[in-house]
């Protein structure tokens, strides 16, 4: 096997028993870092401090990960106009906080056979988040919900 040094210096390749004393008089662990490669790879290394660095990097990634949720609004195809300014004020902070927003807007009763006054609340909301907010997914109709996805815009 190939041997690499606790300095990251080639050993050369040698027997496994030979591996293991050199490991053993440094009082270090032998481990197998590429079994599959020709001949296979060993490191002499502390092993426990290397699973330590190995979780703290991983602590690391997961902690710089960004982790973006879906905030929910609701509408109505009748919603008056201070109302709608409301939930464009929601919309737009959610959207600067780096979420993206679901708008729905629900009809209830005859209302379903007006779908296209659904559908203009939904547009002159996308309208007035023009500058921060991409459309996903455009306003489609769901049973009794018109739904539209806004996800933030980047930079």
């Amino acid at each position: 096997m190939r041997l690499i040094d606790s300095n990251g210096d080639q050993l050369g390749i040698v027997p496994l028993q030979k591996a293991l004393e050199i490991a053993e008089e440094r009082k270090l662990d032998l481990v197998n870092v590429a079994p599959n490669a020709k001949p296979p790879v060993c490191k002499i290394m502390n092993y426990g401090k290397y699973k330590y660095e190995q979780q703290k990097k991983e602590k690391e990634a997961r902690k710089n990960q960004k982790v973006v949720s879906i905030k929910e609004i609701r509408l109505s195809p009748t919603i008056d106009e201070h109302d709608f300014q409301t939930k464009l004020r929601n919309v737009v902070k959610f959207l600067q906080s780096g979420d993206k927003v679901k708008v729905s807007v629900r009809f209830r009763g005859r209302q379903i056979t007006h779908t296209e006054i659904g559908k203009q609340v939904l547009d002159r909301l996308a309208e007035h988040c023009g500058e921060l907010a991409t459309i996903e997914r455009a306003p489609l109709l769901e049973g009794r919900q018109m739904i539209m996805i806004l996800s933030p815009r980047k930079g």
